[in-house]
C-alpha cells in the first residue's frame, strides 16, 4: 500500500502543476473532442480472458464482477460495433496499485477500467480519465438518480457511468433480537442501549469497529451532518478539509465508547475471521450496504447454523426526526486518457452492465445491487423476496427508499491516502490509544499537511 500511496502522491503533485498551467484553457468538458482524441486505430488484443463473437474492434476492459464473464458475453452478444476484451487483474487495492502504476509509466492502462466511485477524482487529477461528457455520458444521465450520477461527477464532467451502488442498511440476527426481546433500533442511541442489553443479559457483540473499514465510518459522520471535503475541478488546487468538526468527533467517539464498554467488537472485517464470527453468532448486527447479501453468501454465511436468522432494517439515524441515507461502496466504468479509441471507449462505459439481461442477472443473483433506473423503478425488483433474508423484501423495505434519498457525496483527490490515514487513527481508537476527539484532530492535521505537500491550497 504505502509503493501506491507514494506513487500517486508524486502523480497528484505533477497533475496539480500542470493544471495550473491549463486552467485558463479549460472549456469545462462540453466541447466536442478533436478528431484525434475521438477515435484510433483498435488494435486486435490477444490477452482476452473472453472469446470474441465478432471481428469489430476490441476495447479492452478491467473489471471484477463476480458475473463479468456474463455481461462481457451479453455486450459482445449484442455489438457488431465494437467487442470487449476483458481481464480481471484484481480488486480493491489490487487493481488500484496497477492503475497508479500504469498512470505512472504512462503505458499499461486498459481502455476502460472499472473503478469505485470514490476514487474517480484520485485518477481524473492526474489526467488519467476521461470526460465523458462529450462523448455523450449526459444521454444516460436520466437512467440514474441524482445521488448515483453526483458521485461520479466532478462540476461539468462525468468521469464515469454508475453501475452499482450500497445504501446503507442495518443486517441483524432474528434469533438473537429475539431471544433477547429487542427490535431494530430507529436511532444509533437506540442501538447502544440494545448493545448494553444484550451484553448485560450474556449475549453476543451487537456489532463491530473494523479499523479497515474507514469508507463506511465517513458515510456515518456524513450521515451526523458532516462535509469533510469540498472539491472543484473548475478550481483543482483549492481544497477544502474538514476531518474534525464536531460531527465527525461526535460519530468517532460514539464507536469509540461502544468498543470501550464491550459492546462491539475490534475486528477488521473482510478477513477470515470476522467472517467466522458472523457464522458462529458472535455479532448481532452488520453495519453495511446492500452489496453485503452477495459477499456475506460467497463467504459461506446463510449456511448451516446461520441459515434463516438474517433480516434486514432501515440504518439507524442521529436524529430521526431528520433522517439522512448514505452509501458505502459502488462501482463504475472510467475511459482512461490511454484508450487507443475514445469514442468507442464510451460506447463501452456507457452499455457494459446496462443490458436488460445483465442488471437481471447482476440483482437476481445478489450480485449487484443496481442504480440503473429501469431496475429501480421496476416492481419486480421492488417486490423481490431476498433469498438471504429469507424472503424478506429487502429492496422495497430498505434499500429502495435509501437509495432514492441518497444525495451523493464530493471525495476528494487524495482518497487512498485519506482513507490509509483514517484507517490508522480507527486503529488507535480500538487500541485505547486515541479518543474520538484525538483521532479526527490528528488525521486532520495529517490530511492538511499532505495536501499542502501535494500543491494544493487548503481551506479548514
Amino acid at each position: 500500500m504505502r509503493k501506491s500511496l507514494l506513487a500517486g502522491a508524486s502523480g497528484i503533485a505533477l497533475a496539480l502543476a500542470l493544471s495550473a498551467c491549463a486552467t485558463s484553457a479549460n472549456n469545462s468538458g462540453g466541447s466536442a473532442p478533436s478528431a484525434a482524441e475521438e477515435s484510433g486505430t483498435s488494435p486486435k488484443l490477444t490477452d482476452c480472458t473472453n472469446k470474441m463473437k465478432n471481428d469489430a474492434p476490441q476495447v479492452s476492459v478491467w473489471g471484477w464482477y463476480p458475473n463479468m464473464a456474463t455481461v462481457v458475453d451479453n455486450f459482445n452478444s449484442q455489438h457488431t460495433d465494437v467487442q470487449i476484451c476483458w481481464n480481471n487483474v484484481g480488486q480493491g487495492q489490487d487493481e488500484y496499485t496497477k492503475v497508479q502504476t500504469a498512470i505512472s509509466a504512462k503505458k499499461g492502462l486498459p481502455d476502460v477500467v472499472m473503478l469505485e466511485a470514490d476514487h474517480l477524482s484520485s485518477y481524473s487529477i492526474q489526467d488519467a480519465l476521461v470526460d465523458l461528457v462529450p462523448y455523450g455520458a449526459n444521454d444516460v444521465k436520466a437512467s440514474f438518480s441524482e445521488g448515483a450520477w453526483k458521485d461520479v461527477s466532478s462540476g461539468d464532467k462525468v468521469y464515469a457511468i454508475p453501475v452499482d451502488g450500497g445504501p446503507m442498511g442495518l443486517i441483524y440476527r432474528t434469533d438473537v433480537f429475539k431471544k433477547y426481546n429487542i427490535t431494530p433500533p430507529k436511532t444509533w442511541a437506540e442501538f447502544a442501549d440494545s448493545a448494553a442489553k444484550v451484553k448485560a443479559a450474556g449475549g453476543p457483540l451487537f456489532g463491530d469497529l473494523g479499523s479497515n473499514v474507514p469508507a463506511a465510518f465517513m458515510a456515518l459522520q456524513i450521515q451526523k451532518g458532516a462535509v469533510p471535503f469540498g472539491y472543484d475541478p473548475a478550481n483543482p488546487q483549492a481544497l477544502t478539509v474538514k476531518l474534525n468538526d464536531q460531527a465527525s468527533k461526535d460519530v468517532l467517539n460514539y464507536w469509540a465508547d461502544l468498543a470501550g464498554k464491550g459492546l462491539v467488537g475490534k475486528q477488521d472485517q473482510f478477513t477470515t475471521d470476522y467472517i467466522s464470527g458472523v457464522v458462529n453468532g458472535k455479532y448481532a448486527t452488520y453495519t453495511s450496504a446492500a452489496w453485503a447479501p452477495g459477499y456475506l453468501t460467497g463467504a459461506g454465511v446463510g449456511k448451516g447454523d446461520s441459515k434463516g436468522v438474517w433480516a434486514v432494517a432501515p440504518l439507524p439515524q442521529w436524529d430521526e426526526a431528520n433522517p439522512v441515507s448514505v452509501n458505502w461502496g459502488g462501482s463504475a466504468f472510467a475511459v482512461t486518457t490511454q484508450a487507443t479509441d475514445k469514442k468507442l471507449a464510451a460506447l463501452v462505459a456507457k452499455g457494459i452492465y446496462a443490458d436488460p439481461a445483465s442488471l437481471e442477472d447482476g440483482w437476481k443473483k445478489q450480485v449487484i445491487f443496481p442504480l440503473n433506473k429501469s431496475v429501480l423503478d421496476s416492481p419486480e425488483f421492488a417486490e423481490n423476496k431476498t433469498d438471504f433474508f429469507s424472503g424478506q423484501q429487502a429492496n422495497k423495505e430498505v434499500y429502495l427508499p435509501a437509495e432514492n434519498a441518497y444525495k451523493g457525496v464530493v471525495y476528494a483527490p487524495i482518497t487512498t491516502y485519506y482513507y490509509a490515514q483514517f484507517q490508522a487513527e480507527l486503529a488507535k481508537i480500538n487500541a485505547g490509544k486515541a479518543t474520538g476527539d484525538q483521532a479526527a484532530d490528528e488525521l486532520q492535521a495529517n490530511i492538511v499537511k499532505y495536501a499542502e505537500s501535494q500543491g494544493f491550497k487548503v481551506t479548514q
